[in-house]
């Protein structure tokens, strides 16, 4: 079954760093488009950004020239490096293959000083 495991969160003051993971398995992953999705609290859920498989990325305006999307297609990893943070980007983390209504679990992160 799809299995997506997030992971790398933390808390860090602002302006620091996070990177994080998320362990894909259970379908075909180098065939798919993967997507990672934020939600703070009392928010709706927001895109952050979305990577195809040879590698095509697309960000939200507000994470656009802070945060990276890569992958691992031998690895069935995707992962976000999370720059220049702000309290603003306090949220629950998750990836999301794009065309599947399944949520892994997800990852705290937490910016605050």
């Amino acid at each position: 079954q799809v299995q997506l495991v997030e992971s790398g969160g933390g808390s860090v003051q602002p302006g620091g760093s996070l990177r994080l993971s998320c362990a894909a398995s259970g379908f075909i992953f180098s065939s798919k488009i993967m997507v990672w999705y934020r939600q703070a609290p009392g928010k709706e859920r927001e895109f952050v950004a979305l990577i195809t498989s040879p590698g095509g990325t697309n960000y939200a305006d507000s994470v656009k020239g802070r945060f990276t999307i890569s992958r691992d297609n031998a690895k069935n990893m995707v992962y976000l490096q999370m720059n220049s943070l702000k309290p603003e980007d306090t949220a629950v983390y998750n990836c999301k293959i794009y065309d599947l209504a399944f949520w892994g679990q997800g990852t705290q992160v937490t910016v605050s000083s």
